[in-house]
């Protein structure tokens, strides 16, 4: 079975970002883990762009009914607590 070769995929960049990167030795791999690492928090029901479907939307209320956004005591961070399961952080 033959290797796959990687794929070049280019990119435009402002001049200030240009700048600010002049100093990585290796940007491809800075770019490379950079993508991975927003990949890694992108939200499971937008995939990223912020805005649901109709549909997602409509899954999201019936959710939604039954769960809360919460704060952590600990870290303070918001997540999403079932609310049958009230008294759990």
């Amino acid at each position: 079975m033959a290797k796959r070769k990687d794929e070049i995929i280019t990119l435009k960049v402002d001049e200030a970002l240009r700048e600010a990167m002049a100093g990585v030795p290796n940007r491809s791999q800075f770019i490379r883990d950079a993508i991975l690492a927003a990949l890694e928090s992108v939200c499971p029901l937008c995939m990223g762009t912020g805005i649901l479907s109709p549909r997602q939307h409509e899954h999201w209320r019936e959710f939604s009914a039954t769960h809360a956004m919460r704060e952590c005591p600990d870290c303070h961070e918001v997540h999403l607590t079932c609310s049958k399961g009230a008294g759990r952080a």
